[in-house]
């Protein structure tokens, strides 16, 4: 459920009642009831969609102001009282600093807040085939309590946007991502900065366009797959709590033709999904929508069979080597370890890793995802990821464990 701001309301007021803002105590109330009416039909988690524009202040920008906190404060005290199980989501395409202030004090504002720096940090890792920005800035992300975390997203029904990361990314990295998404079909959305110069605001495209350059002669389908499922896969393993637009469960391409019909570029990730032609697709083991959905299914099943991924789950980002996002996850209890490795470039690496802690000295380890065994000898583990490639590790004494137990 999505609650948009600023808001627009449908009734009967009196003269008095006019200003149809949240300055109105009317429409306040008005909204709350909305809020309270959708917890009722079962809502879990609701998103304020654009919250930073909530509160109108004539001679201000407008934007994070004071009385917008303070009613995302107004609405978790609510829900607090009534149903402490739901979660408030924030949407706010800023930057990452000021994205993280709906968390509040990590206890009275948003439980969730979407993780706008993320699509185009990897976007960036990927293009540049080098994971050393992505790895050192996710070495910091730390939500602000136990009860908060961050909705790891790639991509959504509008683009991906860039502002989160104009205090992350150097001015040439950011250029980087908008000439080779636009070399692949993608389009730039622009705002008006603050001296009034256009600066780009998201790109919209296909998240699987983006990974990949259409009808290239150079790459089979089966790469660029395995481009597309390492990608996917960071988001599923950092801390925190991944979302997956259905556009990229099936692999959707860029929808030219729905821009040029409506003139708006984020009709380019909207394409209308025909039922059954996706039906069948899914039932054809060499059709892309199949393979996608088989590859990543393997991961979310395994994602959500394993305490290490849990949000209160510790986070350590290895430095192991450019080429590779490394990831160990522990779960809450310190009793699972679960190493994530993903190659984000075309050209197979190999890694020395030594087992030690905060790790565990086991010199075992099990991949969870294909059952083989990989064995340290030394203290180390030597590790070939082929291109693209993605392996989950856990010390094999932990599965024994688990099995035992």
């Amino acid at each position: 459920m999505t609650i948009h701001g600023p808001v627009h309301v449908w009734t009967t007021f009196s003269e008095d009642q006019i200003d149809l803002n949240y300055k109105n105590p009317w429409v306040l109330l008005h909204v709350i009831k909305i809020l309270l009416m959708y917890v009722r039909r079962g809502a879990d988690i609701i998103r304020l969609d654009a919250v930073t524009y909530l509160w109108s202040e004539p001679g201000t920008p407008c934007v994070h102001l004071k009385q917008t906190h303070e009613i995302v404060k107004l609405f978790r005290d609510v829900l607090d009282v009534v149903a402490p199980y739901v979660a408030l989501t924030t949407e706010t395409n800023v930057s990452h600093e000021k994205n993280i202030s709906y968390f509040g004090n990590g206890h009275d504002e948003a439980q969730m807040v979407y993780n706008f720096a993320l699509p185009p940090l990897v976007l960036y890792t990927f293009y540049a085939e080098d994971a050393t920005i992505l790895s050192n800035w996710a070495k910091n992300l730390k939500p602000p309590s136990n009860t908060t975390t961050f909705l790891n997203f790639l991509d959504s029904h509008d683009g991906i946007g860039l502002m989160a990361v104009k205090n992350i990314l150097s001015d040439d990295n950011i250029d980087l991502i908008i000439e080779t998404a636009t070399e692949r079909g993608g389009l730039v959305s622009y705002k008006t900065g603050k001296g009034g110069e256009e600066e780009p605001y998201e790109i919209n495209i296909t998240w699987f366009s983006a990974l990949n350059q259409e009808e290239s002669e150079k790459e089979n389908i089966d790469l660029q797959i395995k481009r597309f499922v390492a990608s996917r896969a960071i988001a599923l393993v950092l801390k925190g709590i991944p979302g997956i637009y259905l556009h990229s469960l099936i692999g959707t391409h860029n929808d030219i033709q729905a821009v040029l019909a409506t003139r708006s570029k984020r009709e380019i990730n909207r394409s209308i999904i025909d039922y059954k032609a996706i039906k069948l697709a899914l039932r054809d083991p060499h059709s892309t929508a199949f393979k996608i959905n088989q590859a990543l299914g393997r991961f979310i099943t395994a994602r959500t069979q394993h305490r290490a991924f849990h949000p209160n789950g510790a986070q350590y980002i290895l430095n192991l080597s450019p080429e590779v996002l490394a990831v160990l996850r522990v779960s809450p209890e310190g009793n699972q370890h679960i190493l994530c490795l993903i190659n984000v470039t075309p050209r197979s690496t190999t890694l020395e890793i030594p087992i030690q802690d905060p790790w565990t000295k086991a010199t075992c380890w099990y991949d969870i995802i294909r059952g083989t065994k990989w064995e340290a000898k030394r203290g180390i583990l030597i590790i070939t990821l082929p291109p693209y490639h993605i392996i989950w590790l856990t010390p094999l004494g932990e599965i024994y464990r688990t099995i035992k137990g």
